[in-house]
């Protein structure tokens, strides 16, 4: 299993136990990059220590705050946002390049819901 894949596969495991997600923002908001496939993602993290890593260890992101999200609120508000806006979501990104995998909202979503009726 890829270093993504790693993070991926933890991240929806880590925000079905906690019921939390982190983003990070700062005066203009919140971050988004794009891919090499033109793919514009904004980055979440499943615990408060991933997305704190990011602030300290990547100097695009040392000016931004922790933002806090509810499970359900990224699942009924922000996954139907972004996908409306045609954007992808960026779980558990890491390294100092701050990379991982890309993933459209609504395949986080049926996997999120398809997690749910497992546990």
């Amino acid at each position: 299993m890829s270093q993504a894949s790693a993070q991926y596969h933890a991240f929806i495991k880590e925000i079905l136990q906690h019921q939390k997600v982190w983003a990070i923002k700062d005066e203009q908001g919140f971050p988004t990059s794009t891919n090499l496939s033109g793919e514009t993602t904004m980055p979440f993290w499943s615990l408060k220590s991933r997305a704190e890593k990011i602030i300290k260890n990547v100097p695009e992101y040392c000016e931004f705050q922790l933002h806090e999200i509810t499970l359900d609120d990224f699942l009924n508000k922000w996954l139907m946002g972004l996908e409306e806006d045609g954007l992808y979501v960026g779980g558990n990104w890491s390294g100092t390049r701050s990379t991982g995998y890309d993933l459209k909202p609504k395949e986080v979503f049926e996997r999120i819901k398809y997690k749910r009726k497992l546990d």
